[in-house]
């Protein structure tokens, strides 16, 4: 079947924009934009936790503890 000659152009910008589609709807489901932002991973524990494990340990004293929680609690709050 022949079409004409000025229709062919239009098949390689209908494939460029479905795969330029399906590369935007892949960022969006995966969230590669999230991956910039810090977050925490579900099975690691956080700063305190570890903070907290190595003063049961007695890796730590107390006062280097109470320094180190005050430090970790000061950092946590939102910066306007």
């Amino acid at each position: 079947m022949h079409w004409g000659s000025g229709f062919w152009p239009v098949f390689p910008l209908i494939w460029v924009s479905i795969i330029a589609f399906f590369c935007w709807g892949a960022s969006r489901w995966f969230g590669w934009r999230a991956r910039q932002r810090h977050f925490e991973m579900p099975g690691e524990p956080n700063a305190m936790e570890i903070l907290c494990r190595r003063y049961a340990r007695g890796e730590i004293d107390g006062t280097t503890f109470d320094q180190m929680r005050e430090r970790l609690e000061s950092s946590a709050q939102p910066r306007y």
